[in-house]
């Protein structure tokens, strides 16, 4: 089964005042079957695709891959719907706002860039949901080819309502980073919460509720579905493994809409929408990603003769960074919870100078770092252009962001000898 991903802690969601008690099964690329209990035996037995499917609903197949991928790669679901979706009325083209995956509208700029909070538009002021409040940063490219990526942020104050969004362009990794949200899929219902991701894989129509000002993060990745790593040389318990990852319970919605649901569909960059009847009724280089999704949790540092901290570097990688909650380790100041920054590609960035002062001479015992915070970087081996929104219409860039490395001093002496440290 064609999984949908959150990162939480336990296999149910928390009893939320909003709503009932989500279930989920626990697993990363496993073959689940589930079904909604009002239904029991909706499941057909022994075949995907009867010529009657029990309760009278119609069986159609969401494709992840290409039909004739080998076994291990092949990625599909079978759905048992009230109405398949092919039942739509026509496509029209509507307003894309801040979304773009025109990455040629400024001139590149390979300084390093960091965007203090994003704004949270005020519920007072305009109704913002969560297909209204994307805003496209960086990206790069194409959708039409099927190989590229694209960073945005979200930033909305209400639910939708009577609507949902469908990318046909590729996967969304979503972390949100202020509030939480309550997703609808095809495939069940998911709570996601600040330090915790959902993945909502290409063609599934889903709707986001939320419960006040709410902001996070989104990497897109065109043609190709998120994996877990290798394990390797880390061990066999160095990273996530399988079991921390969830997948929603089926559950159905029977509901008609007098006055039409609307379907938003994300289409070669560019928005559409369709009338509906119902929404959901569900019984390149090895080593070299094309997106990798890192965290900094908590955690002990323990290095002996090391610069603990990240070090200063030149990536042939580009490096989009978010904060979820606290101070990141290498910037105390400035790199808030909400904002961001991208350090391009074979663009020098590292700590800040009291963040390397205090480093180079603290005493060097175990100790935690990074207690409280969560930050969290989009790793991509593509050259990400930055949209006209992230560079002068959010109006979010910090045009001081060089100034963090301005005081730092040579420390350089021709007459260091070893022993005299």
């Amino acid at each position: 089964t064609w999984d949908t991903l959150e990162l939480p802690t336990s296999t149910l969601a928390h009893d939320h005042a909003h709503m009932e008690t989500i279930c989920y099964m626990s697993g990363f690329g496993n073959e689940f079957s589930s079904e909604d209990p009002r239904c029991p035996g909706s499941l057909p037995e022994g075949q995907n695709n009867p010529q009657v499917s029990p309760y009278g609903l119609y069986a159609e197949q969401l494709s992840g891959s290409a039909f004739t991928c080998p076994r291990p790669a092949n990625k599909r679901s079978w759905l048992y719907r009230i109405l398949p979706s092919v039942k739509h009325k026509p496509f029209t083209s509507v307003p894309c706002g801040d979304l773009t995956e025109n990455w040629n509208e400024v001139e590149p700029d390979p300084n390093q860039l960091r965007w203090l909070p994003f704004t949270i538009p005020k519920a007072t002021e305009k109704k913002v949901d969560f297909v209204a409040g994307l805003h496209t940063v960086c990206g790069a490219g194409d959708a039409k080819s099927r190989n590229g990526i694209g960073v945005h942020v979200y930033t909305c104050n209400t639910s939708m309502v009577d609507r949902c969004f469908n990318n046909s362009d590729g996967d969304f990794l979503i972390v949100p980073q202020q509030g939480e949200i309550l997703i609808t899929t095809e495939f069940g219902k998911m709570m996601v919460e600040p330090n915790e991701i959902c993945v909502i894989q290409q063609g599934m129509c889903f709707s986001v509720d939320v419960f006040g000002e709410t902001r996070g993060y989104i990497l897109e990745v065109y043609g190709a579905h998120f994996e877990l790593p290798d394990l390797g040389p880390i061990g066999a318990n160095g990273l996530a493994n399988p079991r921390d990852f969830l997948c929603p319970v089926a559950w159905y919605e029977d509901r008609k809409v007098p006055t039409g649901y609307t379907v938003i569909n994300k289409y070669q960059g560019k928005l559409f929408a369709y009338s509906s009847y119902l929404f959901c009724s569900v019984l390149c280089t090895p080593g070299v990603a094309i997106a990798d999704f890192v965290i900094f949790p908590p955690r002990w540092g323990v290095a002996d003769h090391t610069f603990r901290p990240p070090y200063y570097h030149r990536n042939c990688m580009s490096e989009f960074m978010g904060l979820i909650k606290g101070h990141y380790e290498a910037k105390e100041e400035g790199f808030q919870p909400g904002g961001a920054s991208l350090h391009s590609i074979m663009t020098p960035h590292g700590p800040d100078v009291d963040c390397f002062e205090k480093n180079s001479t603290a005493e060097l015992k175990p100790e935690r770092v990074a207690e409280g915070t969560m930050a969290f970087m989009f790793e991509s081996s593509f050259s990400m252009a930055v949209t006209k929104w992230g560079l002068h219409t959010c109006q979010k860039l910090d045009k001081n962001y060089y100034q963090c490395w301005e005081p730092l001093r040579s420390h350089f002496n021709p007459n260091w000898k070893p022993g005299k440290q």
